[in-house]
């Protein structure tokens, strides 16, 4: 069984970034004893939870659970209300946000101010959508399906950002629809480039072997589009994963060539126990 790993997987940078300023926040905290805090999951990975909760990093829901310590802000980024509260409170923030993110969350804020009407493609309920919507005073309409965007009304001015992790695809179909919604359109392709690249490369893969392993966490929105496309290709044979305990050992033994890819949140030694259980089989 040959076992090949897609050019492009595991962490991106803003995962990256975000887990670095988390350890460091421990390293940082050894001579202070401060608590510190994530306000939601830093990362769509539980397992990387369980290990910064391991260190001494506790998440927590909202603002008012803590009185004194540390709160990380998520790489998904917050609303701007989160940062007023925090400073109310004279809590210590420490901004993880990604940086791709904080750019949409500039743009919303800037064209709002201008007086156009901000839409988001994304999923209303991701928290990365829910942090964006935040700064533009809640009022964005959010679009996942066509159906979304029959419900908008005609507009004067319209701005278009998306959702960091969404597929380019849906992207393009439903801002070819949204266009028509307006007079005054501003566009903006706010897919981070690690979404692309590791969607491009999972397609590519995907192609050429006859079964493929997506790693990543269940609440992971980019491992469910990486998830989408592997199945485009290989409908009968993708299968998606958080540890190495679940892969289908069973039905693996039936492929000579097994694809492995994993989603941005995805942690390395995670990947790395995947691919060494299947080289064992």
């Amino acid at each position: 069984m040959k076992v090949i790993v897609a050019n492009h997987s595991g962490f991106c940078f803003g995962v990256e970034k975000a887990i670095h300023t988390a350890f460091d926040e421990v390293n940082n905290n050894s001579n202070i004893k401060r608590d510190i805090y994530t306000l939601g999951p830093l990362i769509h990975n539980q397992q990387a939870v369980n290990k910064l909760e391991s260190d001494g990093i506790k998440v927590i829901g909202h603002l008012d659970e803590v009185s004194d310590g540390t709160v990380i802000i998520r790489s998904h980024g917050v609303s701007k209300n989160i940062y007023d509260i925090a400073y109310e409170k004279k809590i210590n923030l420490v901004d993880a946000t990604c940086p791709f993110v904080r750019k949409i969350q500039n743009i919303v804020k800037e064209y709002k101010e201008k007086g156009y009407n901000i839409v988001i493609i994304g999923n209303p309920d991701h928290p990365e959508v829910v942090g964006i919507n935040g700064w533009c005073n809640n009022e964005a309409y959010v679009v996942k399906t066509e159906d979304d965007i029959e419900k908008i009304p005609f507009l004067d001015k319209m701005c278009i950002v998306v959702q960091t992790t969404m597929s380019t695809s849906l992207y393009l179909k439903l801002t070819d629809m949204l266009e028509k919604k307006a007079i005054d359109v501003v566009k903006f392709n706010t897919i981070c480039s690690a979404t692309r690249d590791r969607q491009e490369s999972a397609r590519d893969l995907a192609k050429a072997v006859d079964v493929m392993i997506v790693v990543g966490g269940y609440h992971s929105s980019n491992t469910q589009k990486l998830v989408e496309i592997c199945k485009e290709e290989k409908p009968n044979t993708t299968f998606h994963i958080e540890t190495a305990s679940e892969l289908p050992i069973n039905l693996l033994g039936r492929y000579e060539t097994v694809g492995v890819t994993a989603g941005a949140s995805t942690p390395k030694w995670i990947i790395d126990e995947v691919i060494e259980k299947i080289n064992s089989l």
